[in-house]
């Protein structure tokens, strides 16, 4: 069994060869930056690729030394000197912050850094001087107060990305793949904004990703009912009989190997996990609990759907513990693993098909 401090091992070698991924700052009050220094740390043992952080070398200099690491801060220029530099120190592509960061205390003023290392990381990897994106966390509530105007980080990414179809949540650990077809909303409106085209729609962008990102050719999706016993023929709700089954015949009818409606208390089981690849899920909690009771500190938050690869921790800003050196990295390393694979798996598959690299996006599911 793995140690509490190091993620589980993935199925796929970290690939070399490619160029670095870029490392968003997120919000720099919270654990984004002593996450990242823990994960250059264990840059050997944890094999980790090389990545270059955009964010303001003096505040990752000054975390460093706030948590008694011995870190080199290496500033670049491009992200073309990360590789070089890497295996060294720590290297940051500048963008300053032009107020001081304060652990725990999100200031509104910073907000407009945090959104243009966002942005600035997409560019690079457009123009493919970066392989991926990986995302540290992001406070929307401060965003909001500088006028943000997206819900959140992927609503972002799909805009800066200039795709029209809304891009898809995945968390993902070595043994399990999770999609919720409704997030964040109440389960009174989950239930009520369900719809056969909202599942069709997630599930045929979950199958071409998992293709296109991951290396499976012919995907297995696993759909989940929404009721108990998944309604237990209508005894017991009937949106499987309305919304689901036809979901499921449609997304036959395009070819797409999928499987259910299964009942959703005994489909994560071990055994039954091995049957499919992932699990699509009517709503938030349904497919975020099995997957954190698996794989808590190892969970990546996959966003698919977009014309490049990228990652996120599966964890928030936890401002409660910031700058307090007791944060964990796994998360943060299982992101940085995966995106580098998925990278290397799509500019495999894009060189196959003869498709451009990134080709690949939720626009015309």
């Amino acid at each position: 069994m793995a140690k509490a401090d190091t993620p589980t091992a993935v199925p796929f070698p970290v690939p070399g060869g490619v160029p670095p991924l870029a490392l968003t700052m997120g919000e720099p009050a919270g654990i984004g930056a002593e996450t990242t220094l823990l994960a250059w740390l264990g840059r050997e043992r944890h094999h980790l690729p090389p990545f270059f952080l955009v964010d303001d070398p003096a505040r990752m200099t000054a975390m460093a030394k706030r948590l008694a690491l011995a870190i080199p801060i290496r500033e670049i220029d491009g992200p073309e000197m990360a590789r070089a530099v890497f295996r060294s120190s720590l290297p940051v592509l500048p963008e300053s912050l032009p107020h001081p960061v304060e652990p725990g205390r999100p200031d509104p003023a910073n907000g407009k850094a945090v959104l243009q290392s966002i942005k600035r990381s997409v560019d690079l990897v457009k123009a493919k001087r970066a392989a991926a994106i990986v995302t540290n966390p992001i406070h929307k509530a401060t965003l909001y107060k500088t006028g943000f105007p997206f819900p959140g980080h992927t609503e972002f990414l799909a805009d800066l990305a200039e795709i029209s179809t809304p891009p898809i949540m995945m968390l993902a650990c070595e043994s399990l793949r999770v999609v919720p077809v409704t997030i964040h909303v109440s389960l009174t409106e989950a239930i009520r904004s369900l719809t056969i085209d909202a599942i069709v729609i997630k599930t045929a962008i979950t199958a071409k990703a998992l293709a296109h990102n991951f290396g499976i050719r012919t995907p297995r999706l696993a759909i989940a009912g929404l009721n108990p016993h998944a309604g237990e023929e209508g005894g017991m709700g009937n949106e499987e009989e309305t919304i689901i089954r036809p979901a499921i015949e449609r997304l036959k009818e395009r070819g797409i190997d999928v499987t259910g409606p299964w009942p959703p208390d005994t489909m994560f089981a071990p055994h039954l996990r091995q049957s499919y690849d992932a699990a699509i899920c009517m709503y938030h909690d349904q497919a975020l609990i099995p997957i954190k009771t698996i794989a808590f500190d190892e969970t990546v938050n996959v966003t698919l759907g977009l014309p490049f690869v990228r990652t996120s921790p599966d964890h928030g800003t936890a401002f409660d513990i910031a700058g307090r050196g007791i944060a964990k990295p796994n998360s943060l390393i299982a992101a940085l693993r995966m995106a580098a694979r998925m990278a290397a798996m799509r500019d495999r598959v894009d060189m196959a098909s003869g498709a451009g690299a990134g080709a690949f996006t939720g626009d015309g599911i």
